[in-house]
């Protein structure tokens, strides 16, 4: 870990962070508990389980690419093996001799151009597309947290307001 004052972390910022994380769990559990209510937004709460569940589905969609790939590569392999096998059984008199070299070295091509076209058409795309997710959940783990600083700071202000000993300077401040 950094040592404190070199490198842009001082003993302030980290003593920051370390209260932030502790005024979000405080607020956290007491909504856990029922005893501080939280600010719910229901249509965004419907859009984050509509992004879990496209996450999930894309990632399960790239395994299964990935090994339909495999598959593919397997085959590929196969069909290579089975043309080397003819070709080693084939005699040369036999009739047909050249075309059947000719078949089996378009096979492999068309194996190996289809191999090909499904990495850079449907992984790379897979791929970029999600490539994408980790930014947004970071955005919506940020959304979350403003939530909790938003719900700490009503509730501050609020049992400042409601207190017996009024103190208006720090009612100014919380406001």
């Amino acid at each position: 870990m950094a040592e404190l004052g070199k490198g842009g972390v001082s003993a302030g910022k980290l003593a920051i962070n370390v209260q932030k994380k502790f005024t979000r769990a405080q607020e956290k559990v007491l909504q856990k508990l029922g005893k501080a209510d939280e600010t719910k937004d229901e249509q965004f709460e419907q859009c984050v389980q509509n992004f879990n569940k496209q996450l999930g589905e894309g990632t399960k969609l790239q395994k299964d690419l990935r090994a339909y790939l495999n598959a593919v590569k397997a085959m590929q392999d196969a069909a290579k093996k089975m043309s080397e096998f003819l070709h080693d059984v084939y005699e040369q008199e036999w009739e047909g001799k050249t075309e059947m070299s000719t078949v089996t070295e378009n096979i492999d091509l068309l194996w190996a151009d289809y191999h090909q076209k499904l990495v850079d058409q449907a992984l790379l795309t897979m791929d970029t597309y999600l490539g994408q997710f980790p930014d947004i959940k970071s955005r919506i783990a940020k959304r979350g947290r403003k939530l909790v600083d938003y719900d700490s700071a009503r509730h501050h202000f609020e049992y400042l307001q409601h207190a017996k000993k009024k103190d208006e300077t720090k009612i100014a401040k919380a406001e």
